[in-house]
């Protein structure tokens, strides 16, 4: 008998590897099973309307009127009662040939102030006078934000939680409604229509964050990008497997993702620094023309090569002793812990010289829960795993 540790695992891979040998033996090979080809994509209307806007199920922006904004939504995946999860999608079609870029947010369901950042970006956009096309995906993890949470739900064995982003670039007939959600959007609107991404998240609900941003500045695009916002901190890393910005970057389009505060509400504050910045982006791309306003070099930007967690060892309350973009040094206590008594049970310290780059939220932790994310100077220790928080 497996030991636990390994139990679950083990069993998720052995059902997806018969999951898998069943698909093959029905004929469906791995090519076909990734779906249609980006090359071959053109606009296909269901013929269906919601609220007065057409539904399509592929879309090419070529195919779109040139200096108008168009209203669609992208027939995603079905749900379990045969139904479709809709994904509001917004194109800003310049009178003039131009670059290509797409806005996307809502991959997490609990993260608001990235859906009003693309809103109020597409509000300023004028397609009469642009060059190039913008298209904003805004709701890509619908079932996700109905419920105002993390991770997609969804009746696969029971109830479950799927973090969408870890699904990318995802598989139109995948093991699971949210890796074949991603398959369809990624193949059928994303892909095909995109020279350049900007993936909007926020903290999650319990982990607080800063204005910042993650990307790989080691791709040229990406670091021009990244430093036309006026954000204090920079996470030079390219993140985890799975990431939709990273599945861009695997298809050879230079994409990072922009973190607007927190979870669950609008950082009113914070959402015009995202706002300059992606005009900025616009501005420097010839998009749209006008002088390029704050970017990072006027805020001063950090650049940290790591995040490293702390994590909490104990159950209780939590106070903490620093606050976020607060500079700490190796040894510096960070929070205080206590059980229902009162009993100081834990003491936690930083174990690096940067800056607080994340910090819980709630008021309480179990062990094993982020307390801290740190941005640090110091590159990560070779062949270490980053925390997938």
């Amino acid at each position: 008998m497996l030991k636990t540790s390994l139990g679950g695992h083990w069993r998720r891979n052995f059902m997806q590897s018969v999951l898998i040998a069943a698909i093959a033996l029905a004929g469906i090979g791995a090519a076909q099973a990734q779906g249609v080809s980006p090359a071959k994509i053109s606009t296909i209307y269901t013929g269906d309307v919601i609220n007065g806007k057409k539904v399509v199920s592929s879309l090419n922006t070529s195919d779109l009127e040139p200096g108008k904004k168009h209203l669609l939504y992208f027939q995603g995946v079905q749900m379990s009662t045969g139904q479709y999860w809709y994904v509001s999608v917004i194109v800003a079609k310049g009178a003039k040939p131009g670059k290509r870029f797409t806005l996307t947010s809502g991959v997490h369901g609990d993260e608001m102030s990235s859906v009003h950042t693309v809103q109020t970006v597409m509000n300023q956009l004028n397609p009469a006078e642009m060059s190039g096309t913008v298209m904003a995906v805004l709701d890509i993890a619908r079932p996700a934000l109905e419920s105002m949470q993390r991770r997609w739900p969804s009746s696969g064995r029971g109830f479950e939680l799927t973090d969408m982003n870890r699904e990318w670039p995802g598989n139109e007939n995948g093991l699971g409604a949210v890796n074949r959600q991603a398959g369809l959007v990624f193949n059928r609107l994303l892909k095909p229509n995109t020279d350049l991404a900007i993936d909007f998240h926020t903290g999650t609900t319990g982990l607080d964050v800063p204005a910042f941003h993650i990307g790989d500045m080691g791709i040229p695009d990406v670091k021009t990008m990244m430093m036309l916002y006026p954000v204090p901190a920079i996470w030079d890393n390219a993140a985890y497997p799975g990431v939709l910005h990273n599945a861009y970057i695997d298809a050879g389009i230079p994409a990072f993702t922009p973190e607007v505060g927190v979870a669950r509400r609008l950082e009113l504050d914070m959402i015009p620094i995202f706002v300059e910045g992606t005009m900025n982006v616009f501005k420097h791309y010839g998009v749209v023309s006008g002088a390029i306003g704050r970017t990072a070099i006027d805020a001063n930007v950090y650049i940290g090569k790591s995040a490293v967690p702390v994590l909490s060892t104990h159950g209780g309350f939590i106070e903490l002793l620093v606050k976020l973009n607060a500079k700490v040094t190796p040894g510096q206590k960070l929070a205080i812990q206590r059980n229902a008594f009162g009993e100081v049970v834990a003491e936690y310290t930083s174990p690096i010289n940067g800056i607080v780059g994340g910090l819980r939220s709630d008021a309480t932790s179990e062990p094993g829960n982020v307390l801290f994310f740190i941005l640090a100077d110091a590159a990560p220790v070779s062949g270490s795993a980053p925390y997938a928080e």
